[in-house]
């Protein structure tokens, strides 16, 4: 790139040149206000809902899985109007519901069944891949929180070591940038990012379990680590989806994030990820003992 030069207008002095690597540097952090105002206003909503009880936290699961199918099915270039559009809602709402009043086994069997169904209706398996891609999320959201204080303390843990690792990931990716991780994908995501977020994510995890339990146990960096790669894979698998269909966000509903599942892509893949650790520790169990 040529080098900037002053400008000059007569009878005014020059105007000396803008540096590009400043140009640069503002552009990329052009986003973080919006970004950390919509977290203000978001974050302390799921935080509220999650401590007031599962009623409280089920009612937030039930819109957030509405406009997430709506979402899905519009990224797809489906339509709500036709059956097997409809089955995308019909089925994720389904499977909330049921796994709210712990019947787990039959509301994976309602993902299950929903997916074949949508799939029937329509031959399309990215529209009818919709269902267990937020299903499953939906039915492990709803059955960790079913867990009484347990409930509550495994789902906290699990939001913020999400929130941590996203937050790792946006910040070191934008002071470090270097080697891309997968250019196809998403070309804006960097080694150093992913390093970032990972370190976040395990840092979050042990701040939770010093909070929460009174102790950091051995084991709590590689529990938080996972969740965090679990984060990042489905950052990573969103990004795809958008990148097959050409679309830079899944929606305009949060500023600076796009949509819901700009949003919570990390959370769908993380929370499936979390419930089968607390399924294998039992009930009444938090994820770092």
């Amino acid at each position: 790139m040529p080098a900037a030069s002053a400008v000059s207008v007569p009878g005014l002095p020059d105007i000396p040149p803008v540096a590009p690597t400043r140009v640069a540097r503002r552009f990329r952090w052009s986003d973080l206000g919006k970004r950390a105002a919509s977290a203000a206003l978001l974050a302390p909503l799921a935080l509220a809902c999650l401590w007031l009880g599962a009623w409280w936290w089920t009612a937030l699961l039930t819109l957030a899985a509405a406009g997430l199918a709506l979402e899905w099915v519009r990224l797809c270039d489906g339509r709500l109007a036709t059956p097997e559009g409809a089955a995308v809602p019909l089925a994720v709402l389904a499977a909330g519901m049921v796994a709210s009043f712990n019947h787990e086994v039959i509301a994976l069997g309602v993902v299950a069944g929903g997916f074949l169904l949508a799939w029937r209706l329509g031959g399309r398996t990215s529209l009818a891949a919709g269902i267990p891609y937020l299903g499953f999320a939906m039915v492990a959201l709803a059955w960790l929180r079913g867990d009484g204080d347990a409930g509550r303390a495994n789902v906290l843990f699990l939001l913020l070591v999400v929130w941590a690792s996203d937050i790792g990931a946006y910040a070191a990716g934008r002071l470090v940038g270097g080697p891309k991780l997968a250019p196809r994908i998403s070309p804006a995501k960097t080694w150093s990012g992913a390093a970032g977020g990972l370190v976040a994510a395990m840092a979050a995890g042990a701040a939770a379990a010093l909070a929460l339990h009174g102790g950091i146990l051995p084991h709590i960096l590689p529990v938080a680590a996972g969740i965090g790669l679990a984060a990042q894979f489905g950052d990573l698998l969103e990004s795809a989806v958008k990148r097959h269909y050409g679309v830079k966000d899944s929606g305009r509903l949060i500023p600076g994030h796009g949509g819901l599942l700009d949003r919570l892509d990390g959370v769908l893949t993380a929370a499936p990820a979390a419930a089968l650790l607390a399924a294998a520790l039992g009930r009444g169990v938090v994820l770092w003992q």
